[in-house]
């Protein structure tokens, strides 16, 4: 079964081992469960065993077993936490994978295109993909279905409906 990243440990919180997280999960809740065993990439940071999690002004705070000071949680930044891939997302029409997304051509209605998709950003709302548009520069476009009605990942495409400007390919 594959890996997936579920978050990325970022700068240290405090004094006794908490890190800030960016998530990679829709879930979080469900995911970072006090006693969880994450692996790690690099693998040599891990095991990571889940001391505790909680959410403070809208930032998730992990601590780890291995990491009870803000020395040892330094030494953690960058780190990603890894989970077996759920199969019963594999079922789901709308549910992806981060890394089912980057690299996947984006085009518009009528198949031309506009770019490839270089990252997901997690925000409380709705999600952005990043995109490298055709002329070089970067967009973002809400991953909400009124603008991203097709995702194509056996056929490695996306379908961005943008309205005007969203999306502009011509270069500045």
């Amino acid at each position: 079964m594959d890996s997936v990243v579920v978050a990325r440990i970022g700068k240290p919180h405090g004094l006794k081992g908490e890190v800030t997280v960016r998530l990679h999960t829709d879930a979080p809740d469900d995911r970072f469960v006090v006693g969880a065993i994450f692996r790690t990439d690099p693998a040599a940071r891990g095991p990571l065993t889940l001391r505790t999690h909680r959410v403070h002004n809208g930032i998730h705070l992990l601590a780890f077993e291995e990491a009870m000071d803000r020395t040892a949680a330094e030494g953690l930044r960058g780190t990603q936490l890894l989970v077996e891939a759920l199969e019963d997302v594999e079922d789901e029409d709308d549910a992806w994978y981060a890394d089912d997304l980057i690299g996947l051509t984006v085009v518009d209605p009528q198949g031309v295109e506009l770019g490839t998709v270089v990252e997901l950003h997690d925000r409380p709302v709705q999600d952005l993909l990043e995109v490298r548009l055709v002329g070089g520069r970067t967009g973002y476009v809400p991953f909400v279905e009124q603008l991203v009605p097709d995702v194509d990942i056996d056929g490695g495409r996306i379908v961005v409906d943008a309205p005007p400007g969203l999306l502009d390919t011509s270069e500045a």
